[in-house]
């Protein structure tokens, strides 16, 4: 080492730090704290889980004289149902199409569902005759709740032999209005 170097080093002393220079120290120290860093966030992270916010399975759709005669599709979109009302009943179909689980369309020119995706065809009562579909479409659960509105219970559903199961038409799978 030249005269000059010896000189400096002791002119900086021991606590003096010297400025813009990355030594193997540092880089390693950096390395240690980056990777404790990302552990402890990773570790924060599994405090708050990814949730999936499904919409309420169960829910009022209306008073029984809100709905006329036919299919009513105003809460397909947002519960994925339609409202069926026939002359002394009224049920809701869960739109679900039971081959591939896609979502059928109410074509009224024909009135019939019509699921677009592998052209299975089931009637008003949601009953297939086209298609590959395996077995008609499930009901939802029905209740009139004490205030005279319908309470859908999309959890619950009734398969075709279970359609005549009724309690007086208050509840199950349609309601006598």
């Amino acid at each position: 080492m030249s005269e000059t170097k010896k000189a400096e080093k002791k002119k900086a002393g021991k606590g003096d730090v010297e400025v813009g220079r990355l030594t193997r120290r540092k880089v390693v120290w950096a390395g240690v704290f980056g990777y404790l860093g990302v552990m402890l966030l990773g570790t924060m992270r599994f405090f708050f889980p990814r949730t999936l916010f499904e919409p309420k399975t169960s829910f009022r759709i209306g008073y029984p004289v809100d709905f006329g005669l036919g299919v009513d599709t105003k809460f397909q979109q947002q519960y994925r149902i339609w409202v069926v009302r026939e002359a002394a009943s009224l049920y809701v179909i869960y739109a679900r199409c039971t081959h591939l689980g896609c979502t059928p369309d109410w074509k009224e020119s024909e009135r019939k569902f019509k699921c677009p995706c592998h052209g299975s065809g089931f009637d008003m009562q949601g009953v297939n005759f086209e298609g590959p579909a395996p077995r008609p479409m499930a009901r939802c659960h029905l209740e009139l709740t004490p205030d005279g509105q319908i309470l859908c219970d999309t959890a619950r559903l009734y398969e075709r032999k279970d359609w005549d199961r009724s309690e007086g038409g208050k509840s199950g799978p349609y309601l006598t209005v």
